[in-house]
């Protein structure tokens, strides 16, 4: 055999070495990345007895939710003087608040009454699309409820017009579906991903940002750049907001009396208590830079957007409001009578 042949064996050799050790390298990554049966959510503590209080108190926490919102969704359901844009909306808010907090808070409360950390592999998909899905739609939701603040006071005469039951039943069927697309390209994309960087995640419940930590290929860049894109769609929908209002603060300085100015007023104000810790948290949640990222931090910016919210929300937006409070009373007295 001549040199030449030789060297070209030598090196047919090397690079067959090369490049199927490379092979067999992703494969060995991607099957570590299959062969995850489970993730560990993050524990709110470890000694027992704050583990219990932890339960205790989230317990609390989601029948408050349960009740709040289960109240406005049967005043509103049952009262036909309630069958409005506003109280249509308020309705479809309850239901996404109770559904968001039922996809996270029992699982925590399991784990800290039970001191297990594991969640499954299927259990940790289903629970970043349900969160992801409702997350996103009550977002959408309170948009499109800014745009009935602004239509009935900045174009009253045309609110019948502009905000029907037709448009209004089109306007959320447009929310939820396109939500639901949205949802199922994130968790689709995410649970593609190769995972190799173990199965403990920085969160007590699974969400986007924690399983793109795991991810062991470059790949999760597109993920990110999902996410980037779906965060500035949400700046650009909170713009919108902001600018509606800019609109409806001119509008209400205009208006002459004290008492109208007050009526508008009480009508934008718990919106606006609602919109602006749930957006402003959700966007740090996951558009925080890495050097500022610890387990605490991402725990508490975490119960702040997914649980404070549907607890609080019938209470500062809903049950404050007189027609709420006048149907709920008729259908106490209505059943007191049928029990008596």
């Amino acid at each position: 055999m001549d040199e030449s042949s030789f060297a070209q064996r030598s090196f047919s050799e090397f690079f067959c070495f090369i490049s199927c050790g490379s092979l067999n390298a992703q494969k060995q990554q991607m099957s570590n990345g299959s062969s995850i049966t489970d993730f560990l959510l993050l524990a709110f503590t470890d000694i027992r007895e704050l583990q219990l209080l932890t339960f205790w108190l989230f317990l609390g926490i989601y029948l408050a939710a349960l009740l709040g919102n289960g109240l406005i969704i049967t005043a509103v359901a049952c009262d036909h003087r309630l069958h409005t844009p506003m109280y249509f909306f308020l309705l479809n808010l309850s239901v996404l608040d109770l559904g968001s907090i039922s996809t996270t808070l029992p699982k925590a409360m399991a784990n800290s009454l039970w001191d297990n950390r594991a969640i499954s592999h299927p259990g940790c998909a289903a629970q970043l699309f349900l969160f992801a899905f409702l997350a996103v739609a009550e977002y959408f939701l309170l948009i499109v409820m800014a745009y009935d603040h602004y239509v009935a006071i900045c174009k009253p005469l045309h609110y019948g017009t502009l905000l029907g039951s037709r448009a209004c039943a089109h306007m959320a069927a447009a929310a939820w579906g396109s939500v639901f697309f949205c949802a199922v390209l994130h968790t689709a994309n995410t649970f593609s991903l190769p995972l190799c960087q173990g199965n403990a995640l920085d969160q007590f419940f699974c969400e986007i940002p924690q399983i793109l930590k795991l991810s062991c290929s470059d790949s999760y860049l597109r993920e990110v750049g999902l996410v980037v894109v779906s965060a500035c769609l949400s700046l650009g929908c909170f713009v919108f907001i902001v600018v509606s209002y800019v609109q409806i603060l001119r509008a209400v300085l205009r208006i002459p009396s004290e008492q109208g100015r007050r009526k508008a007023f009480s009508m934008c104000l718990p919106h606006l208590a609602v919109v602006s810790p749930f957006v402003s948290t959700g966007m740090f949640a996951y558009l925080k830079p890495p050097s500022i990222s610890s387990p605490v931090l991402n725990l508490v910016v975490a119960v702040l957007y997914s649980v404070v919210p549907p607890a609080v929300n019938p209470l500062i937006y809903s049950l404050r409001k007189k027609e709420i409070k006048d149907a709920l009373r008729k259908l106490f007295e209505h059943g007191l009578l049928q029990h008596q």
